[in-house]
């Protein structure tokens, strides 16, 4: 009887190991023995002579054992074939559960909070899907939304992967129509395209695990290529492919290994981040149409199958068109396609079929890619994509080299002069066409986020790309975090896989290796690990099943028969053959023939299998705990995932869960108490929640796609009130800001001011990374901060002595849990507002044309001629440099406690000049109703730290300056009663209590244990 995983693999493979034939370590096919003719003419001789003779007694026991045998191994048969069928329905089963599993996981924010779109991107993406769904394709293409960067616009049409969008308005107007709104069907399609993915994931484990994939080892491949020959892996006997490449007992199972790489992949958090209901993002969508694309890329590398299986490198070029439309991460898959195609030829497994495979991929997928807007001719034209297109061109020159040899006849030597002689031409062509080209500005740069991939992070040179979070290095932590125990599974299937190994599998290694380079990069990258991590574990969980699971049910019966087969007839011709063989070897391995043997008979026999059993018993239990924990750990952590963070819960003193709804109110409030043409300045991140919830114009977004404009933001937002007031009132009617502590805007705030600074060289005079704009380790604002625009509007009326001028701004709205609060500008420039309203003030490309980007009102010329455009490092097109700032940038970048420190000497510096200046001028005193509301209000703050901090350390520098600023200050008081005055007199320092005296602040009075601060002095 067959175990019943070959029983499986029997049935899964049947087809191929019909067709196969044996072959030889050349490549060639086995002949025969020459012996076999005679022998069986021999043997019909003496069946034809022993049927003449009468039959004996020995003959009938013989006959009815044989019948006997016969009838043992039918029962056999049959019972093996009706375990695999129950295995397979098992299995396929499992199928179902785990997809099943991947839906309903990524249902628990909709569950929780309702169908809320989440974040701030895919509230952009909703909102242009509902322009593509009420204006169709056409207009959609034509849209210039003068909503969003005011007051220049963006072409939306052009410059966004459409493929998301597309897909939504096509399930909503052919699959769901009226029963599901618009908003539900983009809620949901993050979990079906989870789904999806998890499906697919498992059949490209399942591809890289067939028998006719996998029949060598990394090893091997390797000596070929060096030796110049390559091996049909196809032509291998499954069984006897099981009973060379074992490790430990474990074969190739590739349902098993299917079963388990879904099941990963349904709950693997690092798929969970970006694809949970309501995260309608573009990677929900496009991790699905990565995993189609490396499916059918494997697919058509399938072993065996050299006629039609390179008709799937065409299908695996339409699956990357479609992942060129849903995200800008194409260019990690046509890379790590094209990385492979030429990792197959240093391996030596070039070969017609690879030949046509990666050319019908990068064909039709380039073919197609240019046809959507955003991306145009860059597969040809960009650093990022030109690699792929050099394999492209080598794959045409190895083949007609490979023609040619074949049409000649030639040998090795004479192969590889004729491969010299063309690659040698090609490559003077293709210098020509750099030098040609290069000049007139052909080849784009490479991104700075791309650039942030091979240095270390916040060193792009990009402020704006260095201020994002997702860019920062992944640690072991953040892998523990969204891979669990996959860190330890994947490592061990990547090996297993190295034994197991083909033209499919090696896809695995690349796709490993470059995932988890890149994710060690940008932690916003871990995403593009979570495939591969499932792929690889499921690899291991599945051998590991079955294997345990075929020594557990293992027959003993049907073992039994088969030793008794054995021992009747003595040493088998094919035994005395191989016996003679390992003679022939070298002495010196006979130690390690005589090794295997006896592990091979221990394995045989009763005790071994016993073992055996133990082993596998062990290692399905404690697989089985792993796995249950792992899905445990992986429903905890969506929840968290979940969290749309747009409504945020949250606990009151009382113990009492809310939900924290302020943002939305916030923008609801926009939305029906502003006028329709009400521009709405607030920090990028929130602009397309604003449009996309409230309607309201914009001054830029999530898109960035101006660093210049933004800079320009960032300017406003950190510079002196007065100055920044006057921009503002020529771009915007109303200020939002968010408060609240955590990531709010003045936790941002330091890379604002950094920003601004890339393109304002005097925003932060000789200091490119604006250490002198921020909050010192007291908790206080610097100088730069407290006078600056943000501050005031986000402090205002919050910390003691911070307001905003009551003549220019007016507070109309203040969220429930004060998490957003809204400004009107007073004193709005109405001409400039008129200015850029009037159509003629637009620069169209041509007469008539959609394509009208606006203009920033005369009012801002003289502050615009102050700007320096940024030049990104890495444009080489560009004339323009500037060392000086990216020289002096980089160095505060690693150097940033030097950079810090001379940031604060300024400061003290400075305030110690506002204290000299100070002194001959009558500083402004806060009113005795403001003195009463600070003084007799006793509570912890971090202003009341920050204070005893200064105090305590006697920094009379930063103290003196604070008190200039805001006098207030001097009057506050902690939960026990106790000031400043209190903490100067319990550290006897005389020189802070005359500056407290100064200020007006007494010694008399009392806190709440009825102490004086004279009285300190005793204790």
């Amino acid at each position: 009887r067959q175990p019943h995983h070959q029983s499986v693999q029997l049935l899964l493979t049947a087809d191929l190991a019909a067709c196969s034939s044996p072959q030889r370590e050349d490549g060639h096919e086995a002949m025969p023995p020459k012996s076999s003719k005679a022998s069986g003419s021999d043997a019909a001789a003496s069946a034809s002579s022993a049927s003449r003779k009468p039959p004996t007694t020995e003959g009938k026991a013989k006959k009815a054992a044989a019948g006997s045998t016969s009838s043992s191994s039918a029962s056999s048969g049959a019972s093996s074939a009706l375990f695999s069928l129950t295995w397979i329905s098992a299995l396929l089963y499992g199928v179902y559960f785990c997809v099943r599993w991947a839906y309903k996981i990524r249902l628990q924010a909709i569950e929780e909070y309702g169908p809320v779109i989440h974040e701030f991107d895919p509230w952009f993406n909703y909102r242009a899907t509902e322009y593509l769904y009420l204006n169709g394709a056409k207009k959609f293409f034509q849209w210039f939304d003068y909503q969003s960067w005011y007051p220049l616009g963006r072409p939306v049409g052009t410059t966004i992967y459409p493929g998301m969008q597309f897909t939504a308005v096509y399930i909503k107007n052919y699959l769901t129509g009226d029963r599901m709104s618009l908003n539900d069907v983009c809620c949901y399609m993050p979990a079906w395209f989870g789904a999806l993915a998890t499906f697919l994931i498992g059949c490209l484990a399942y591809e890289c695990s067939l028998p006719e994939n996998t029949g060598t080892t990394l090893v091997g491949v390797l000596v070929d290529a060096l030796k110049g020959r390559r091996t049909d892996t196809s032509t291998i006997d499954p069984a006897g492919q099981a009973s060379r490449r074992v490790l430990v007992g474990l074969s190739t199972p590739a349902l098993e290994c299917a079963v388990f790489a879904m099941g990963f992949m349904a709950v693997v958090p690092a798929h969970l981040m970006r694809s949970v209901g309501g995260g309608f993002d573009n990677e929900s969508v496009a991790i699905s149409a990565m995993s189609l694309t490396f499916l059918l890329w494997v697919r058509s590398l399938r072993a065996g199958d050299d006629n039609y299986s390179h008709f799937f490198g065409a299908l695996a070029g339409l699956a990357y068109f479609y992942m060129v439309a849903a995200w800008g991460g194409y260019v990690f898959v046509l890379n790590l396609v094209g990385c492979h195609a030429a990792v197959l030829v240093l391996m030596g497994r070039f070969s017609r079929k690879v030949y046509l495979s990666y050319s019908l991929f990068y064909a039709v997928g380039t073919a197609l890619a240019i046809q959507v807007p955003v991306v145009g001719w860059t597969p040809l034209k960009s650093l990022e994509q030109l690699g792929p297109a050099l394999v492209f061109v080598g794959y045409q020159v190895l083949y007609y080299c490979e023609v040619v040899r074949l049409k000649k006849k030639l040998g090795r030597a004479d192969a590889w002069k004729l491969r010299f002689k063309v690659i040698s031409m090609c490559a003077v062509v293709g210098i020509i066409l750099l030098i040609l080209l290069t000049p007139k500005g052909y080849f784009g740069p490479i991104s700075s986020r791309v650039r942030g991939l091979f240095v270390k992070h916040t060193k792009t040179g990009n402020p704006l790309v260095d201020s994002v979070a997702e860019h920062q290095p992944a640690n072991n932590k953040a892998y523990f975090q969204y891979l669990h125990h996959l860190c330890t599974l994947a490592p061990i299937g990547l090996l297993l896989v190295t034994l197991n190994f083909g033209d499919g599998p090696s896809f695995l290694v690349v796709y490993a290796t470059a995932a988890y380079f890149f994710s060690h990069k940008m932690v916003r990258l871990i995403l593009l690990t979570g495939p591969i991590a499932a792929a690889l574990g499921g690899i291991v969980a599945g051998r590991i099943v079955a294997w345990g699971v075929q020594q557990i049910w293992d027959d003993e019966e049907g073992d039994a028969s088969t030793s008794g087969k054995g021992q009747s007839g003595g040493t088998t011709p094919s035994k005395r053959g191989k016996k003679a063989k390992i003679e022939k070897k070298d002495s010196s391995f006979a130690g390690f023939g005589a090794l295997s043997d006896g592990m091979n008979e221990f394995s045989n026999s009763k005790d071994g299998k016993t073992v055996k059993k133990m082993v596998a018993a062990t290692l399905v239990i404690v697989l089985f705990l792993a796995c249950t924990q792992f899905k445990d750990y992986s429903w905890a952590i969506s929840a968290s995932l979940s969290n749309p963070t747009i409504i945020l819960k949250g606990q009151l003193k009382s113990g009492e869960v809310v939900y924290v709804d302020d943002y939305r109110e916030a923008y609801w409030w926009l939305r029906d108490n502003t006028p329709a043409d009400a521009r709405v300045m607030a920090w990028w991140d929130y602009g397309y929640q604003i449009t996309g919830i409230s309607n309201r114009t914009t001054i830029a977004d999530g898109n960035t796609w101006n660093h210049e404009h933004i800079a320009l933001l960032g300017k406003i937002l950190t510079g002196d009130m007065e100055e920044s007031y006057e921009i503002a009132r020529h771009l915007a009617d109303y200020v939002l800001v968010w408060g609240g502590g955590g990531g709010d805007d003045l936790a941002k705030s330091p890379h604002l001011a950094r920003i601004a600074n890339s393109v304002y060289r005097e925003h932060c005079p000789d200091d490119p990374t604006c250490r002198a704009f921020g909050m010192s380790r007291q908790g206080m604002p610097s100088p730069m901060m407290a006078q600056s625009f943000l501050y005031k509007l986000h402090s205002h009326k919050i910390r003691p002595g911070v307001t905003a001028p009551e003549d220019k701004f007016e507070e109309v709205y203040r969220s429930k849990y004060g998490k957003v609060r809204i400004y009107k500008l007073k004193g709005v420039s109405e001409e400039s507002k008129r200015w850029v309203a009037d159509q003629k003030n637009r620069r169209c490309d041509v007469p008539g044309s959609w394509f009208c980007p606006g203009q920033y009102p005369p009012a801002l010329k003289e502050v615009l001629s102050r700007k320096k455009d940024f030049a990104q490092l890495e444009d080489f097109n560009k004339n323009e440099k500037d060392e000086e700032y990216t020289k002096k940038y980089f160095e505060n970048l690693n150097n940033p406690q030097k950079a810090k420190r001379a940031a604060e000497q300024a400061a003290k510096e400075g305030a110690a000049a506002a204290a000299s200046s100070a002194s001959g001028a009558s500083a402004p005193k806060p009113t005795q109703t403001e003195i009463d509301a600070v003084y007799n209000k006793f509570e912890d703050s971090d202003e009341s730290t920050a204070m005893w901090q200064l105090v305590s350390q006697n920094n009379i520098a930063e103290l003196t300056a604070w008190l200039e600023r805001e006098p207030i200050m001097a009057y506050l008081r902690s939960s026990d009663g106790r000031g400043p005055m209190w903490w100067a007199f319990e550290s006897r320092n005389q020189e802070i209590v005359k500056l407290l005296m100064k200020h007006g602040v007494p010694i008399q009075d009392k806190d709440k244990s009825g102490k004086t601060p004279v009285e300190l002095l005793d204790s």
